[in-house]
Formats: structure tokens, sequence, C-alpha cells
């Protein structure tokens, strides 16, 4: 029997097929899940760089890029396909300072991966859209991160509800004043 919510739940768990791109990005984070998965689809030859994102952080003892790059070379990736970014400090920031990275590395994406948290796939997806190119297409591949919240068991826990409706306020905050630029890219 469906819920009133199973519409959060899909806008929310946002999730594409997966082909093969120019980069794998990753907005950020302390949770290995992100690297372990982006190593995964590097290793299937899905891209030829990974392009992990994040500043200082209390969540590590140095830099969220450092963390994330750290669980990739210890995965086999290789240390020149690791891309730097480790400036960020909000999502926004994260997106930006990949994109300036990918410049200057003279890597001009038409493709790129999103590795993600599973709920917050859709706010990260929307954040990259905002700063990066409009002909860049994007494929989300989300991971359950160290929260274990999924699609499945969010509604059935408060701390995963609090998760998954913080991410959704933050989308509905974040992206409404980007709407009338995005409808007049298109006019």
């Amino acid at each position: 029997m469906p819920y009133p919510f199973d519409c959060i739940t899909e806008f929310m768990f946002f999730e594409t097929s997966i082909e093969p791109s120019d980069v794998i990005l990753i907005p950020g984070g302390s949770h290995p899940q992100l690297m372990e998965r982006a190593a995964e689809l590097y290793h299937q030859g899905l891209a030829p760089y990974i392009l992990p994102s994040g500043g200082p952080t209390p969540n590590v003892s140095s830099t969220e890029w450092e963390f994330l790059r750290d669980v990739g070379l210890s995965l086999g990736v290789p240390e020149s396909s690791i891309l730097r970014e480790d400036k960020a400090t909000n999502t926004f920031e994260n997106a930006r300072y990949s994109w300036k990275s990918l410049q200057q590395q003279r890597i001009n994406p038409r493709k790129a991966i999103l590795v993600c948290k599973s709920y917050f796939a859709r706010r990260a997806l929307l954040t990259y859209h905002v700063e990066f190119p409009s002909e860049v297409e994007f494929y989300v591949s989300p991971v359950t991160d160290k929260t274990g919240t999924t699609r499945d068991n969010w509604y059935l826990d408060e701390q995963k509800i609090n998760y998954v409706m913080n991410e959704l306020t933050k989308v509905g905050q974040y992206f409404k004043h980007h709407i009338p630029n995005w409808v007049n890219s298109k006019l």
C-alpha cells in the first residue's frame, strides 16, 4: 500500500543509469562509502578521473578531500587519477571549486558521474547543475552512508526522517532563486 509521502522518497532518493563519463565527482563528506563507490566505478572503466571535494571539517583529522583520497588510494586508485579540491566548505563550493579544478587541469567534461549520499542526491544534482555549464550531462550514483538511511527505511526512524526532511527543506531554500535563471536560459 502506498504512503502519502512516497513522492518525497521518489524526489529525494534520485538515481540514474550510469554511462561512461569524463570524471567521477564526489561533493565532499566523511563517509568512506562515497569513495568506495567512486573507486568501484573507476575500476569498471567508467571514468579516468575521480574528483573528491571538501576542505577542513571536524569530522576528519584533515580535509574531506584528503580523507576521501586516502580511501581511494587504499582501494587501488592511482594517485594520478585522483584530482584535488580541498577548499570547499559547502555544497555550492564543492561544485564551483570542482569546476575550477577541472578547468585548471584542462578537463572539459561533457559527462560526469556524481557519487553522493542517497538522501542528498537531489540537492547535489541541482547544485552541480547551478555551477557547471548546462551542456554537462550528469549521472547520479547514490550510496548508503554510515547513517544507514535508505529509500526503504528513512520513514521508520526519527533521526532518518530528520536527515531526509532537512535535505528536502534545503532543496527549497537553496534553489528557489535559481528557478528564474533556469527558465530564462531555456527561453
